[in-house]
């Protein structure tokens, strides 16, 4: 494996966009060969999101359908959301199964941290698995109940296969507890 390489010089740094939930910022870059590139990219909130995998017992897990604007359709995957102010992503991850699918946790594992498209975004998401589950309900943002969808782990090649079951965080999340639990 290689050194690092040097990062690239930001010569100048502007907000040219912002929505509620991010802004995007232009960057012009010199790179250590003297090229010279103006890079766009989103600037989320910094705190961070969450992902988890929740279990309802050693072979059953829990997903959520719901409305996903990009696509204008209704997706399956993990329950998730940002970090809000003076959480930890553990409260978080917690706080997100009590809105979506009224569990909470008294076992959750960290099993990684992903990017969401760097090259274009800063944010980071972390992956729990949830287990020991309880019910707990809190009132979230989402604009309508969510669908709980109960589905086996050893059973997950075919999950892969559903036409509503594509979002790449979702699969990567489901892979990472299919090697979790192989342990």
């Amino acid at each position: 494996m290689t050194g690092k390489k040097q990062l690239p010089t930001i010569n100048d740094q502007k907000q040219v966009a912002n929505s509620r939930l991010f802004a995007i910022e232009q960057l012009d870059l010199t790179f250590s060969n003297g090229e010279q590139r103006q890079y766009e990219r989103m600037v989320g909130s910094g705190r961070g999101a969450v992902m988890v995998v929740p279990m309802l017992d050693p072979d059953t897990l829990l997903l959520v359908r719901e409305y996903c604007a990009g696509t204008h359709s209704y997706e399956l995957g993990f329950p998730k959301g940002l970090i809000d102010p003076g959480e930890t992503a553990e409260q978080a991850a917690n706080r997100e199964l009590q809105e979506e699918i009224f569990y909470g946790s008294d076992h959750l594992q960290h099993i990684s941290q992903m990017m969401m498209a760097p090259a274009f975004f800063n944010a980071k998401m972390d992956v729990f698995i949830a287990t020991d589950l309880f019910s707990a309900a809190l009132v979230g943002d989402e604009p309508e109940p969510l669908d709980v969808v109960p589905w086996p782990i050893s059973d997950y090649k075919n999950l892969l296969q559903q036409s509503d079951f594509k979002e790449a965080r979702s699969i990567a999340a489901l892979m990472l507890a299919v090697d979790y639990f192989k342990k």
